[in-house]
């Protein structure tokens, strides 16, 4: 069972149905124009849901005012951004967990840490860094601190992450996706971001404002143009470096309080079938193919289920291990499912040290070039 901050008073039990219509639509993306509440009324109020562009705006900053949003805005994806990122166990004795967890937290490589129920690997922390090649440098100073061996679990193949919370009430079931509404720009075809792109990034990255203009803010905080933001934001969209924008649900406070990791030791022939079919169930929110470490990690195979109760919670996990058996015969002793118990660190993948690093130094008559043309093929975008 997972643990979580709980200081703010609301929880799902005080929503009313407009507020959980807004919490199920608008995980799935929100217009990207000059005026998205107002299109983003409409489409509730087509579907039933009596809400004006005002109260909507209200009802947003109010859910992220008392915690049940963890915020407005894009959902980053840190690896399209640049650097890199891994999971990586560790066993630190109960004598001494106390004193491993501080020296393993001390580095701002390490962006989570969680204790997590293994009779061994026991600790489970993310290392991001700007440069992949200081993940086996980070390593082995925690190795050299802790006199504790680390067992590097990098993401080999990527089936779904995809952390979406719904509610009991209106829009239960609706895919909601208002990105479309927004401009439709081709890739750029380039990896690194333009300094102006970068700035963008980390304007953006923890939300938006929770104005009835937020392009327009976040345009005139940056003195640029809104087109070439609107334009740039969509495109990020297009190329994977923004998940989706929307309202980002806290989901300990919308009763998600069981976050089981299940792992599994999935026969190499079949991982590639498995790991579409497992990541199709709604209720998996990552599912990833990872190395195992002879003799002390079996598993290869990972996929995260959240749950309302401990009922529910092992009821998904039989739910994955069904369709698992659709592909294999699975064993009792082939899988595993490591409930967190304690966060000991949150703060969130470091994007700026890795956008920086992924930042190309560019002519300044290029990059204003580039922003006229955005702004050219952005303006009737709304």
């Amino acid at each position: 069972m997972s643990s979580a901050d709980t200081t703010q008073d609301m929880t799902a039990g005080d929503l009313d149905d407009r507020d959980r219509a807004i919490v199920n639509a608008f995980q799935g993306g929100f217009p990207v124009v000059r005026w998205p509440f107002g299109a983003a009324a409409d489409t509730l109020r087509n579907r039933g849901v009596d809400v004006d562009p005002d109260e909507l705006l209200e009802r947003i900053a109010r859910l992220d005012e008392e915690g049940v949003l963890s915020r407005f805005g894009p959902l980053v994806n840190a690896e399209e951004i640049g650097g890199h990122a891994t999971l990586v166990a560790m066993h630190a004795p109960e004598d001494e967990f106390e004193e491993i967890a501080e020296l393993v937290n001390a580095h701002h490589e390490v962006a989570h840490n969680y204790e997590r129920e293994h009779p061994y690997l026991n600790m489970w922390f993310v290392v991001s860094v700007a440069d992949a090649d200081r993940v086996e440098e980070v390593l082995a100073e925690i190795e050299a601190e802790t006199g504790q061996e680390t067992y590097n679990l990098p993401k080999q193949q990527e089936f779904r992450v995809e952390a979406k919370f719904y509610v009991d009430g209106p829009l239960r079931d609706a895919d909601v996706d208002l990105s479309a509404l927004g401009p439709n720009p081709d890739p750029s075809g380039r990896t690194s971001l333009t300094p102006d792109e970068r700035d963008l990034v980390m304007e953006v990255q923890d939300g938006l404002p929770l104005t009835l203009t937020p392009y327009e803010d976040v345009a005139e905080t940056l003195e640029t143009d809104v087109e070439w933001v609107l334009e740039t934001l969509r495109r990020f969209v297009v190329e994977g470096k923004i998940r989706r924008i929307g309202v980002v649900p806290n989901h300990y406070k919308l009763g998600y309080t069981e976050n089981g990791m299940t792992v599994w030791d999935v026969p190499d022939d079949v991982v590639d079938d498995v790991g579409p079919a497992v990541a199709s169930l709604e209720f998996v929110t990552h599912c990833y193919e990872r190395p195992r470490h002879e003799g002390v990690w079996p598993y290869n195979f990972f996929a995260m289920t959240h749950g309302r109760s401990e009922a529910e919670s092992e009821a998904r996990v039989q739910q994955v291990k069904d369709v698992m058996s659709e592909y294999w015969d699975v064993g009792d002793d082939d899988w595993d499912t490591l409930f967190s118990t304690r966060i000991l660190k949150k703060t969130g993948i470091r994007l700026a040290e890795r956008a920086d690093a992924n930042t190309a130094v560019a002519d300044e008559s290029d990059a204003a070039d580039e922003n006229a043309d955005a702004s050219e093929s952005a303006g009737t975008a709304e």
